[in-house]
């Protein structure tokens, strides 16, 4: 019942071994734009409403900073777009600041983008409960970070399944949300068309008129200003460059198409809302977002008879935008567990970042994503601005570090690429806005929260930094193994040898990759148990993680790889006069995979004994434990629980 009941909530297994495995998890440009650009075009939702009142009295500068919104969303997507054809296997911004900038550089911008993603579920799920809320009751406020904690919920659980199902799931609500807000803003521009000459017009005397009043260059900062404070309008860009390896192939055209998907909807959309405010002169309402102020100016005296038509337009507009909100909060989901992998993959996280579950996705970087996002929203109560200004700093860190990066690459290749003054540009001018944003976001809103992203940031570098010393020593220490048995004589021809006896004692022995390690196991059953055991069984499990789940060509060298470690073992046995033979299963976890080769061994020798070697510390610390999957102890308890008797053959560093 509870394999059924795990089955009914998360779905079956899926089999790494079909050929059309990759296909089906895949995605299309369209639901790449659904499940990475929804981030990007919901940002409409609190992008421009920060902007716009940061404008405060000086609404005559809309125009102008909605022509600033789109040239900077055009010029980031266009640098990111460039960025897909450069880095086809994914990693966005982590990887192009490693390759490009160094190791350090890589970890800060996937620090970022990690807090970054956090925030996206966050926010996203914040601001689309204050969406919903606008038309609520007032007292029902009180109930909002419930049901933000329980919808994002619902989201962890959805993204457990699989990709392609949580984007599929949700496709429907982000259509209904292109055509409720591309109707608001068609029937603003519209119904006021002959006053836009009129107010485009007074922009420049307007504009004039206040240079006049206060100085050039404070009007400049104001302006400059709301452009920072909308910096939550550029968010998700960064998304599809990130996840380029969960897009069909071929990925390359597949990623830029859906660039220029959720460039063009975003432009139009923010850039549409901004003018709308102006045209319908809102101002902000207490309790409301500038976007349910809109809509009521829109549609508010809309009647049908007695049936109130604009109301009932309202509230599903809102529902949709809360809606499509929900749906970008996958992004967090969808990315940020692949920059944790990518980053256990470097040994900069846990290693068990990088494993999948049997559904194919990095279940353990959807929980941490889930749970930290929580954190936030139960820490800031909800509240979006001060989620946007948490959110903002770390997205312009990334896109600042990215764009340097790849300025850096076109000035090194100026004599071999005759596109390099185009790139250079591109790339430069990103560059620049995005500093000018990030250095004013953080001068203005420190205070105001921007410091906890500051600091909770630097502590996760920090934490990076400590967790890759650790990898670092432990992989020293393990290569002194490998340099202690460079003088035990060991033969690279596969020796035959007799047919094994299955009722002879058997020695079935865990191992990894061809090392010391793996040696040193066999010498220490020679020594625990000399001359019994008559035959030696290796097993092993490739394993299936984010780091080589890019294709059937990088599973059959996975395949080969496990194959070729394990004839190693079997050649080096025989040279000792032993008689050996090995297994090998193929799956996303290494104990389900031993399990059931060890369960099948038992069949068939019936006095056999399974061997697992385990690393052991002088001083044990709480923290190994979560940076090494203790596989031997978990496949020991599963074996002795099935009657086979199991051995833990400790290990030592030095």
């Amino acid at each position: 019942m509870v394999e059924k009941l795990r089955h009914l909530v998360f779905g079956k297994p899926r089999d790494i071994h079909d050929p059309h495995v990759f296909h089906n998890v895949s995605l299309i440009a369209f639901l790449a734009w659904v499940g990475l650009g929804a981030d990007g075009l919901s940002s409409s939702a609190y992008g421009p409403d920060e902007a716009f009142r940061a404008l405060g009295t000086h609404t005559h500068l809309s125009p102008l900073l909605t022509l600033m919104t789109a040239v900077t969303i055009f010029i980031i997507s266009v640098a990111y777009s460039n960025l897909i054809e450069h880095f086809p296997g994914g990693g966005g911004g982590y990887l192009v600041a490693t390759k490009l900038l160094g190791e350090k550089a890589g970890v800060v911008s996937g620090c970022a983008l990690l807090v970054d993603y956090v925030l996206t579920i966050s926010v996203s799920v914040a601001s689309g409960c204050d969406a919903l809320w606008s038309f609520f009751p007032p007292p029902w406020a009180a109930h909002k970070l419930i049901m933000e904690v329980a919808v994002l919920g619902f989201l962890l659980v959805l993204n457990l399944r699989g990709v392609k199902e949580s984007v599929t799931f949700l496709a429907p609500i982000f259509m209904v949300f292109i055509f409720t807000h591309v109707f608001a803003i068609l029937y603003a521009l519209g119904s006021r068309f002959r006053e836009l000459p009129m107010i485009f017009g007074s922009v420049h005397s307007d504009f004039h008129a206040a240079v006049s009043q206060l100085g050039f260059f404070p009007v400049i900062l104001i302006l400059l200003r709301a452009y920072s404070m909308g910096g939550g309008t550029y968010t998700g860009i960064e998304a599809v460059s990130n996840g380029v390896t969960m897009l069909r192939e071929p990925r390359i055209q597949t990623g830029k198409r859906t660039m220029f998907l959720m460039a063009s909807s975003l432009a139009f959309t923010a850039g549409g809302i901004l003018i709308g405010y102006l045209l319908t002169h809102a101002t902000p309402v207490e309790g409301q977002t500038m976007n349910a102020v809109l809509f009521s100016q829109l549609f508010s005296s809309w009647h049908w008879g007695a049936v109130p038509v604009g109301k009932i337009l309202i509230i599903i507009t809102l529902a949709a935008e809360a809606a499509l909100l929900f749906v970008a909060a996958q992004t967090g989901f969808l990315d940020g567990p692949r920059v944790l992998a990518t980053m256990a993959v470097d040994s900069w996280m846990p290693h068990r970042f990088a494993q999948l579950s049997n559904r194919l996705v990095t279940n353990n970087g959807i929980y941490l994503m889930g749970g930290a996002a929580i954190a936030t929203l139960l820490y800031t109560h909800g509240d979006v601005t001060t989620l946007v200004v948490m959110y903002s700093i770390n997205v312009f860190l990334t896109f600042t570090l990215t764009m340097l990066g790849m300025s850096l690459y076109w000035w090194s290749h100026r004599k071999t690429d005759p596109r390099w003054k185009t790139q250079m540009m591109v790339q430069g001018t990103g560059l620049l806005l995005c500093v000018s944003i990030l250095c004013i976001t953080v001068y203005e809103k420190f205070s105001e929260g921007g410091w906890v992203t500051v600091l909770i940031t630097s502590l996760t570098i920090g934490l990076c930094f400590v967790i890759r010393q650790h990898y670092h020593d432990v992989r020293r220490n393990l290569c002194r193994l490998d340099e202690m048995l460079q003088a035990i004589p060991s033969l690279s021809t596969f020796n035959a040898t007799s047919a094994m006896n299955r009722l002879d004692p058997t020695a079935v022995v865990s191992v990894g990759g061809f090392s010391g390690f793996g040696l040193h196991q066999i010498l220490s059953i020679q020594k625990l148990l000399p001359g019994y055991l008559k035959n030696f069984i290796f097993v092993s499990a490739a394993v299936v993680d984010s780091g080589n789940f890019k294709g059937a060509d990088e599973m059959a060298r996975l395949e080969e790889k496990t194959r070729k470690d394990l004839e190693q073992y079997v050649a080096w046995t025989r040279g000792q006069g032993l008689k050996a033979d090995y297994r090998m299963s193929v799956g996303t976890e290494v104990v389900a995979c031993l399990d059931k080769t060890c369960q099948a061994l038992g069949k068939e020798f019936p006095r056999m004994i399974v061997f697992a070697g385990k690393l052991i510390f002088r001083e044990e610390k709480w923290y190994q434990r979560l940076l090494h999957n203790e596989t031997a102890t978990a496949l020991q308890r599963r074996l002795q629980f099935n009657g086979i008797q199991t051995i833990i053959l400790p290990i030592r560093l030095l």
